[in-house]
């Protein structure tokens, strides 16, 4: 992710040094970082954590770096938020699980607070409805919506 990118050069860590907060080896980082592989959910959290930037700077949907009052994500509020967004836009289960090409277990396991919402099925509903990742991962009460 090429705002990571720009983030570590800018206070000088190496990328074996970022490899070593997120506890993973050097070259699955330069992966995240130069696009090749999506990264997990829970390194982008611990990450927009340690840079102290939110989500949805980093996933480009807005130019605040970062929200005051981050709260820690939890699946359960995040299931809770997910289910929520999903009835006010109309969308059933199956809707939403075939807008995200997944399965509908998965919205449901999402919605039930089982699993956290994927990094790339979070960015493509953030950016097509304008809904703050942050908000739908419950680590800020508002704004729910972008732009």
């Amino acid at each position: 992710m090429e705002k990571f990118k720009q983030l570590r050069e800018r206070i000088g860590l190496s990328i074996t040094q970022v490899a070593k907060i997120l506890e993973i080896d050097r070259s699955q980082y330069g992966h995240y970082e130069n696009n090749y592989i999506t990264i997990p959910i829970k390194h982008l959290i611990k990450l927009c954590n340690y840079f102290e930037v939110s989500l949805d700077y980093i996933f480009g949907l807005t130019n605040l770096i970062n929200y005051e009052n981050i709260q820690e994500v939890n699946k359960k509020e995040t299931g809770k938020r997910l289910k929520e967004f999903r009835k006010e836009n109309n969308l059933t289960q199956i809707k939403l699980s075939e807008f995200l090409n997944t399965s509908f277990s998965n919205v449901s396991s999402y919605e039930r607070g089982v699993n956290l919402l994927a990094t790339n099925y979070l960015y493509a509903i953030c950016s097509k409805f304008n809904i703050s990742a942050d908000y739908l991962l419950g680590r800020i009460d508002n704004p729910k919506y972008l732009k």
